[in-house]
């Protein structure tokens, strides 16, 4: 099960995180987030970090041109697409991407556009992801779980059941790992990955 860590702003965060065992440091890159981080400060991060460490952008509604600038500027490898873009639009971006979906209990998985793997987080009507709330997993289908990342409120007390029951090809975690003031928590942080370890030893 793959990890990714989103919501990053700080170099040193994106370092404990990589040196603690994360496939996968993700950027949020929409305006109205408190997330929100600009291109170039990523660029400060992704270049401290492993070349085999996922560098992800968390794009919401934008143009396929204002993701390719963004990528390019802040030397990003994946891109997290959060919005209803024609397939043919997609094909034009320059990095790898996945599509993000958002989970009710009336959600159409057959709507899910298999062009690799994807990601599923809460519906709520007001924001993109970072809600802290989770969905019923035992909704997604047997066949869709070894291409799914699972985000929306997971924290370590939940690793024992996604490692052993749900097995998802990966998880998303972001305001689990914070402190009260939105910036993450290293206490947080370390406590995640101990239990993780060693639930996988």
């Amino acid at each position: 099960m793959k990890i990714k860590i989103c919501g990053i702003r700080k170099l040193e965060d994106a370092l404990l995180c990589e040196s603690l065992g994360a496939d996968a440091i993700g950027f949020v890159l929409y305006p109205q987030s408190r997330r929100f981080i600009n291109p170039e400060l990523i660029h400060t991060i992704t270049k401290h970090l492993s070349p085999f460490t996922l560098k992800m952008g968390v794009f919401v509604n934008h143009s396929v041109d204002e993701i390719n600038r963004i990528v390019k500027t802040a030397k990003l490898n994946v891109a997290q697409i959060h919005s209803i873009v024609e397939d043919e639009d997609l094909l034009k971006i320059d990095i790898p991407y996945f599509n993000s979906y958002r989970i009710s209990k009336s959600f159409n998985f057959n709507s899910i556009i298999d062009n690799g793997y994807f990601l599923l987080d809460t519906l709520d009507k007001d924001n993109y992801g970072g809600t802290g709330v989770k969905f019923d997993w035992n909704l997604i289908p047997n066949n869709l779980l070894n291409k799914a990342i699972i985000a929306g409120g997971i924290n370590e007390n939940d690793l024992s059941i996604l490692l052993n029951k749900i097995k998802p090809y990966g998880i998303d975690l972001s305001s689990s790992l914070e402190d009260e003031n939105g910036d993450k928590s290293k206490i947080k942080i370390k406590s995640f990955f101990t239990k993780l370890h060693h639930l996988r030893s």
